[in-house]
């Protein structure tokens, strides 16, 4: 197999999975019935809607199967974005009599910050919890923050970035101790490391289709039983009456299907991408200099790996990656365009001039040792060309820096 777009027979190496991920033969085959030929509405009361409403309800067995939920504790919605927001607001908006703190991080997605930082705007108070130099989220300073008024903690799951897993098991016993609701977004981290919303004292989760080889528009939101939350559009019975409108059939069968998949290979894959992402990394450390991996060494998501290297930008790298066929991102794809550096890079402590030169790289099951190897060989390439043309590194070798 030959990669790079200046071949004859050109190869694409797709290195950004955590952006979105390609949807799977198997969910892409079960969903095509549901277009054209079960196309009823599943929420209707005529036989021919019995197989939709079926189909859904199966679909939402096996999204709450893959975290150890029930399945009525599921709530489709259109992705992870909305269930981000419906989750922090819902909670604000029915619980503000006893209290309007809430508790995130600095590293979390801008769906969580956005949401907040709104919050703030209207009457609440937000902490944002600080996180180590590998991205951990400190717990000593988490429970310090609580107060009598807090009424939720939200902290993800897996950064989206430097894919550093939080300890959701430890804070969820914070906040269970002190009787706060937990909310995770496990965006990143559904359908690829193990999650048990019993185990872990998760009361609200969310997670997106498209990150797990689903399709994009559907994902859901977890909301443990018994815990009192309002609706999010109004107008319909769907979703036992808090998320209105038609059901996206064809996305909520396509979601069921990728989890249910996910489930099966869990283990072989992590195994499978662990092995490949530390071959990456060490690769990488050891053969381009002024580099650094950002993130927990152990404890991160088995597919990702986000370096730092000095003396570059790294919007140029990717750009000159692209033109070898090589696809990947210097952070959260919803960020993208921005010439601000990655604040979950300045929240770790990097300075702006090493921030601005991340690359993240993010695997799949179906990326090979071949396309590491050439992209590694690009890397140093393309990091030797960029540095040739920086004042910055030629004083740095010559000990002015």
């Amino acid at each position: 197999m030959v990669f790079g777009k200046s071949e004859e027979k050109q190869e694409m190496i797709y290195l950004d999975n955590a952006a979105t991920t390609k949807m799977s033969e198997e969910v892409f085959t079960a969903m095509k019935p549901f277009f054209c030929e079960q196309y009823a509405n599943p929420s209707a009361i005529y036989s021919f809607a019995g197989g939709s409403a079926k189909a859904v309800d199966e679909a939402r067995k096996k999204t709450a199967a893959l975290i150890g939920a029930r399945l009525e504790e599921i709530y489709f919605t259109a992705g992870g974005s909305e269930s981000d927001n419906w989750a922090i607001r819902a909670v604000a908006e029915l619980y503000n009599t006893k209290g309007k703190h809430i508790i995130t991080s600095t590293i979390e997605h801008h769906a969580v910050l956005h949401t907040c930082q709104y919050l703030e705007k209207h009457g609440f108070e937000v902490t944002y919890v600080n996180v180590d130099a590998h991205g951990k989220i400190k717990l000593d300073e988490l429970e310090s923050a609580i107060r009598p008024d807090t009424i939720l903690i939200t902290i993800m799951a897996a950064n989206n970035e430097i894919g550093t897993v939080q300890p959701l098991q430890e804070i969820g016993a914070i906040a269970k101790k002190n009787k706060i609701l937990f909310h995770t977004d496990a965006v990143q981290a559904y359908g690829h490391i193990p999650l048990n919303v019993e185990e872990m004292g998760i009361d609200l989760l969310s997670a997106s289709g498209h990150k797990f080889h689903g399709p994009k528009g559907i994902g859901f939101l977890y909301i443990r039983r018994g815990v009192r939350i309002g609706s999010l559009i109004h107008g319909g019975a769907q979703e036992r009456s808090r998320r209105a409108g038609t059901l996206n059939t064809p996305g909520i069968v396509g979601i069921g299907v990728a989890a249910d998949l996910a489930s099966k290979s869990l283990d072989e894959r992590m195994k499978k991408e662990i092995e490949l992402r530390d071959y990456l990394i060490n690769r990488v450390l050891k053969e381009v200099p002024y580099c650094r991996l950002n993130g927990h060494p152990i404890d991160r998501l088995p597919n990702n790996a986000n370096f730092c290297f000095e003396f570059i930008e790294g919007e140029s790298l990717l750009i000159l990656l692209d033109q070898q066929g090589i696809c990947a991102s210097s952070g959260s794809a919803c960020t993208s365009g921005s010439l601000d550096p990655s604040h979950v890079l300045l929240a770790i402590g990097l300075p702006h001039e090493i921030a601005h030169g991340s690359l993240r790289l993010t695997l799949s099951e179906e990326t090979t040792k071949e396309e590491i190897d050439f992209t590694v060989e690009e890397i140093k390439k393309i990091v030797e060309r960029l540095r040739a043309m920086s004042p910055l590194y030629e004083d740095s070798r010559k000990g002015f820096v």
